[in-house]
């Protein structure tokens, strides 16, 4: 990172136990140009101690990032043992498949917790420290859920604009201080990802219904995005390359795009007459000639049709 009046900046990394954050950890780690404190849940300290073990610039420290009391203990504790975080990257994330009908109170604030609330709260806890010093980089990992809404992903969406709109007041707020935020917004990433993918309780006996109103759009929607993630270009690591790249930019952009899709996806928003762009998004949803009314008797799946 340019600028820095250390020698080896202080990187706080969320998430970093799998996926995403794993690769940007094991990148950080290989330059050598960082001090890193990798988070983790702690019945996943394991999993990173094995694949990125900790050594004199690389420290483990658990973290659940929907937890007031434990975001400030990290914060707390990285001031110090490390005299504060010069970079920190809100990586961690859940994604909550649900329509909104199916989705209650505990449901929202669960998904909300993880993806806006803590990351933001997180921000706030380390830019007195940045401000002092006056540089800094907040990046926070966004998505394409928070430039276009999916259906089943209501809540998801919900905590990604969130996170969007929080970030982008943010921005222009610490720029004075030469503190720069920034938003990565990957699209489809070829992962395990969907393994990990969280359903409410409504929502996982509703997909499994066969009477259920919505059984159509949970079954068609999974299948089109694992699709999708099975043939997508990217993965983690160009990913994680490319926040690296944010990193070490004198003066990086408020958004990034994480892959190729969210660049289109990006695209096709700005280019397309509003009315016709959602017109457009509706009529491609996967097999929506089956959805609600429309759908396909109990006895036959989207698969057979």
């Amino acid at each position: 990172m340019p600028h820095v009046t250390r020698e080896k900046p202080v990187v706080l990394l969320t998430g970093a136990s799998r996926g995403l954050g794993l690769e940007l950890a094991k990148l950080l780690q290989r330059t050598g140009r960082y001090r890193l404190v990798l988070t983790a849940r702690a019945s996943s300290l394991a999993r990173l101690s094995a694949e990125c073990p900790e050594n004199e610039d690389v420290w483990h420290h658990a973290l659940d990032v929907a937890s007031p009391a434990e975001r400030f203990e990290l914060v707390d504790d990285v001031a110090e043992r490390w005299g504060g975080v010069d970079v920190l990257v809100n990586n961690a994330g859940i994604m909550v498949r649900s329509v909104a009908e199916h989705i209650v109170e505990a449901d929202r604030m669960h998904q909300l917790e993880v993806n806006y609330l803590g990351p933001m709260d997180l921000a706030r806890l380390v830019l007195p420290g940045m401000r002092k010093r006056r540089r800094g980089r907040i990046i926070n990992v966004s998505s394409v859920g928070g430039m276009m809404a999916m259906p089943t992903m209501t809540v998801y969406s919900a905590s990604k604009w969130a996170l969007e709109g929080a970030s982008e007041a943010l921005a222009y707020e610490v720029r004075p201080w030469d503190i720069y935020v920034t938003l990565v917004q990957p699209g489809f990433i070829n992962s395990s990802g969907i393994d990990h993918v969280e359903y409410t309780s409504r929502s996982r006996d509703a997909a499994a219904a066969p009477d259920s109103p919505y059984r159509a759009h949970y079954d068609y929607m999974s299948n089109f995005i694992e699709k999708l993630m099975r043939l997508s270009p990217a993965t983690s690591a160009s990913v994680a390359k490319k926040i690296l790249r944010v990193m070490e930019r004198r003066r990086p952009p408020l958004r990034v795009a994480g892959t190729v899709d969210a660049r289109v996806f990006g695209l096709l928003r700005r280019l397309l007459p509003r009315q016709l762009y959602h017109e457009v998004l509706y009529r491609c949803l996967p097999g929506i000639r089956h959805w609600g009314p429309h759908q396909l008797p109990s006895h036959v799946t989207p698969r057979d049709s």
